[in-house]
């Protein structure tokens, strides 16, 4: 049976992501089962590799298969309208499960791109134990919320209707439910989580997360080449490097970068960097947390799509 998260298009497509999990006759559907699963639990879910599910919008069926991870990451033609919708899916013979989905208006000119861990969760751990301590070990009542940001998320949201809000995040789909609740707890906006499998590729034994967040970034930019991005992240990890090198590549398709200070000693836009050694590029800003992010916005005259 598969569980619906939540996906994102525009008026006449739709990326559906799911995950098929399997399920032994008479437990409890596998949404419930995740929505118990905590920390290492998450992962002795079994998925169905190459499962079929139906996904079922505005009363029209599309056929689609999960990859080898169970994961199903598809786009779908489809007309709605924009905001928020339901659409639904199931496996053959299987009940119907709901998934929101977040339809972004052909005029919509700003949308928001944001890391997870320790730019809206406080990890407080090395980065090579970040990842399996999230994932093998804490539950979402034990994560706490980076101060201030889901208030700055939320205001810059607020200040431009309709605008999008997209996770992304080298976690695992095994942990999306988790993700998801904790989102919801916190009171952040509500958006698509991108993840990733961290099963092996034809040449490495884990798949890449910088690789992973490059692709999504370039994949955003050519569904939407008429929004401009606020891209936020923290410098304990790649975000810096990672959203100046998509800045110089793409310079119209970002509004501005927000950068959570994760140490008072500049660790501060990688190699010494500051917002005026852009020049005409985006717009660069960096804080401790959310609310001095939001300071320096709002001190600063961003305007969503229509800054410069």
């Amino acid at each position: 049976m598969p569980i619906g998260f939540i996906g994102y298009g525009s008026t006449g497509w739709v990326r559906v992501l799911a995950r098929v999990l399997m399920t032994p006759e008479g437990e409890q559907p596998p949404e419930r089962a995740a929505q118990r699963a905590r920390g290492w639990r998450s992962f002795l879910a079994i998925p169905v590799n190459a499962a079929t599910v139906i996904v079922t919008i505005n009363g029209v069926d599309h056929e689609v298969t999960a990859d080898r991870g169970g994961v199903v990451d598809v786009v779908v033609e489809a007309e709605l309208e924009p905001g928020w919708s339901t659409i639904q899916l199931r496996c053959p013979g299987g009940p119907r499960v709901p998934a929101p989905v977040f339809i972004v208006d052909p005029a919509t000119r700003f949308g928001i791109v944001s890391d997870v861990d320790d730019t809206v969760m406080v990890t407080v751990l090395p980065r090579p134990f970040v990842a399996a301590w999230n994932t093998f070990v804490r539950d979402e009542h034990a994560r706490l919320p980076v101060p201030g940001m889901a208030v700055f998320l939320e205001r810059m949201v607020r200040d431009n209707p309709g605008a999008p809000v997209i996770y992304l995040s080298t976690g695992a789909w095994n942990v999306a439910p988790t993700l998801t609740r904790f989102i919801e707890r916190h009171l952040y906006p509500s958006g698509p989580l991108l993840l990733t499998d961290w099963g092996p590729t034809h040449d490495r034994v884990f798949r890449s997360g910088r690789a992973h967040k490059q692709d999504n970034l370039s994949r955003l930019a050519a569904e939407f080449p008429h929004i401009r991005w606020l891209l936020v992240g923290d410098d304990g990890q790649h975000d810096v490097e990672l959203y100046d090198s998509f800045a110089e590549a793409n310079p119209g398709h970002v509004a501005a970068i927000a950068i959570r200070r994760l140490s008072a000693g500049q660790a501060m836009l990688a190699g010494g960097r500051t917002k005026s050694d852009h020049g005409t590029g985006p717009r660069w800003y960096s804080a401790p947390d959310g609310s001095g992010l939001l300071r320096q916005i709002e001190a600063d005259g961003l305007d969503g799509g229509r800054s410069t």
